[in-house]
């Protein structure tokens, strides 16, 4: 690599920023360290399939990770398995399948590089039982600017590996990680659904449920006030097979998201349509079924077009981890809001989670509230007043999520906002690695 970057545009994939970037696209580990010095801020990029920009700025040099792409070290023993950061979801499974072993952990897209869940701290359908990404990762290879190579874990450099996951990318670049591996029983689900009548409904159901074997969540109405949070509740349950196990993850094509519709065809009437037309489906599908393997952890596989309709504004996508003590009261008052400013929601789905809160990571024991609606003016001043809820109730807004949150709604709703920064400063006091994130919240 040499020093000269080249240029060119890159969208975040809510399409909520735009810009021109510089960017390189090492190779050869000797070329991560083969930074330009008037390169001030630094910036990594994966696949770039967050919503919010987390992986370029204006301002910063972006380091295209894709290159670094080999599974490293593999011990069937340990279970443990070490790959290069830029290696996809896919690439990743399609290996360690082979051995029926996987991460539970991983998010809804296949595409999606390694190096981007560890640094978001993602989380999959199963995160009420197994938590958020963090707790299968090991070991993490870093390199910083000025600090050099890093070895991170729970035994080296601990603060700085609690920094990084999680940590938006800002303490360095992610080059290599060590995951610890769950054995998988089978490569197919045995799927129950069960049909709710109300938010209400939907809540005391999801989390009243505490069996382990199943990953819980559920497809809620938002269209109108009428059959707002009526739907369903899913739970997947690995079949408890060993015969059906063939090792192999069916062939996927990526497809390409970017080409979004020069207009909206997301709107009240077209949404109403399209969710009686699910809703009837669903009613009249059995109450069991089996599903592969990717149907079940990959559920936008297929549906990519649900993003291309948003059109060239794009969509917001608001989630929320609200503790089951206050998550009744957050979603009637949510309902107030609603009533009066009546938002356009094209999915609203509700999700258990497990784990801990800490600097900047959406993760705690609580109800995980997500909902997508189109970009307009009347839905941005709906979700400033959802910011206010989150506030006074103690509730953690996704800043991975949700390209509008501001300053104040993060330093008020995430506790360990502060210390963080704090921290980072403390270990990269020239603050290289800068994101338009970054940048917005302060950091």
């Amino acid at each position: 690599m040499n020093n000269k970057s080249e240029k060119k545009i890159l969208k975040s994939f809510d399409r909520s920023y735009s810009s021109y970037i510089f960017f390189k696209k090492p190779n050869k580990y000797r070329e991560l360290e083969n930074h330009p010095r008037s390169n001030e801020s630094i910036i990594t990029i994966g696949a770039n399939y967050s919503y919010a920009p987390m992986g370029f700025d204006k301002n910063s040099l972006v380091i295209d990770l894709s290159s670094f792409n080999r599974i490293l070290d593999f011990n069937i023993d340990k279970k443990e398995i070490t790959v290069e950061a830029g290696i996809t979801i896919y690439d990743f499974l399609k290996f360690t399948l082979r051995y029926n072993m996987w991460l539970p952990q991983v998010p809804g897209y296949p595409f999606i590089s390694m190096g981007g869940i560890v640094a978001t701290n993602a989380h999959g359908k199963s995160c009420g039982i197994h938590g958020t990404i963090r707790k299968s990762i090991k070991k993490i290879r870093l390199f910083h600017k000025t600090n050099g190579w890093l070895n991170l874990s729970e035994n080296e450099n601990k603060e700085i590996f609690d920094l990084t996951v999680g940590g938006l990318g800002l303490t360095g670049t992610i080059v290599a990680i060590t995951f610890s591996l769950t054995e998988l029983k089978s490569h197919r689900f045995e799927t129950q659904i069960e049909e709710v009548i109300s938010i209400q409904d939907c809540l005391k159901k999801i989390i009243k449920d505490n069996d382990n074997e199943f990953f819980t969540y559920s497809w809620n109405r938002a269209d109108s006030l009428k059959n707002f949070g009526s739907g369903f509740i899913y739970k997947n349950k690995l079949e408890n097979n060993k015969n059906k196990i063939n090792g192999h993850l069916r062939k996927l094509s990526q497809k390409k998201i970017s080409n979004f519709l020069p207009f909206s065809l997301w709107n009240t009437f077209t949404i109403n349509i399209a969710n009686n037309i699910y809703y009837i489906t669903e009613k009249n599908k059995k109450n069991k079924s089996i599903e592969d393997l990717i149907q079940v952890i990959f559920p936008y596989v297929g549906k990519e077009s649900y993003f291309k309709l948003f059109g060239p504004k794009g969509f917001i996508e608001s989630q929320i981890l609200i503790s089951p003590e206050k998550v009744g009261v957050f979603m009637d008052e949510f309902i107030t809001y609603f009533k009066k400013q009546k938002p356009t929601i094209t999915l609203f789905s509700l999700k258990k989670i497990k784990g801990e809160h800490n600097y900047l990571r959406f993760e705690d024991s609580g109800v995980c509230v997500s909902f997508d609606f189109t970009n307009d003016k009347k839905n941005i001043e709906f979700l400033n007043l959802i910011d206010k809820l989150c506030i006074k109730h103690k509730a953690i807004p996704s800043i991975i999520k949700d390209s509008r949150l501001d300053l104040n709604t993060v330093r008020n709703c995430y506790a360990y906002y502060q210390d963080f920064k704090n921290k980072l400063k403390n270990y990269d006091n020239k603050r290289i690695y800068q994101s338009t994130v970054s940048r917005k919240l302060d950091l």
